[in-house]
């Protein structure tokens, strides 16, 4: 049975793979999945590498610093009791060539969203075990 979150939403579920991204989560460590043999970097994590096939994955911490590559506002609540509108945001990650992340923008309004933004990670901490990145603009 799955829990929910205070906003009506389902706390995430962690597969093998995605387990030990979720414990550096709940750590404040934002990390991407590296492929010990050609260095390709990925989130979320998988078994294999999708570049040269590798089983050799590793976590590595990046710096949470990121920019906005897209975003939209949502008007609309997804799940009961939810409050709109809010920004779900895909954030390329520095440190991180070619990877993506999907999250939401806090401490910002929707008008003053823009794509190229700089921002960084702001946590939070649903519970004693589980820390959800989400991001803010940077610096502020």
């Amino acid at each position: 049975m799955a829990r929910w979150f205070p906003d009506g939403m389902p706390q995430p579920m962690a597969d093998a793979e995605a387990l030990p991204w979720w414990e550096a989560a709940s750590e404040h460590e934002l990390t991407v999945q590296r492929c010990s043999d050609c260095g390709h970097m990925r989130l979320p994590p998988a078994p294999v590498c999708g570049e040269c096939q590798s089983f050799d994955l590793h976590l590595t911490e990046v710096s949470g610093r990121g920019e906005v590559y897209t975003y939209t506002i949502v008007n609309r609540p997804i799940a009961m009791d939810q409050q709109v509108p809010f920004i779900v945001a895909v954030i390329a990650l520095d440190g991180a060539p070619g990877v993506r992340m999907i999250s939401n923008l806090v401490e910002i309004a929707p008008e003053d969203v823009t794509i190229g933004l700089a921002v960084e990670v702001a946590w939070e901490d649903m519970s004693d075990d589980l820390a959800i990145p989400r991001f803010k603009p940077a610096g502020g």
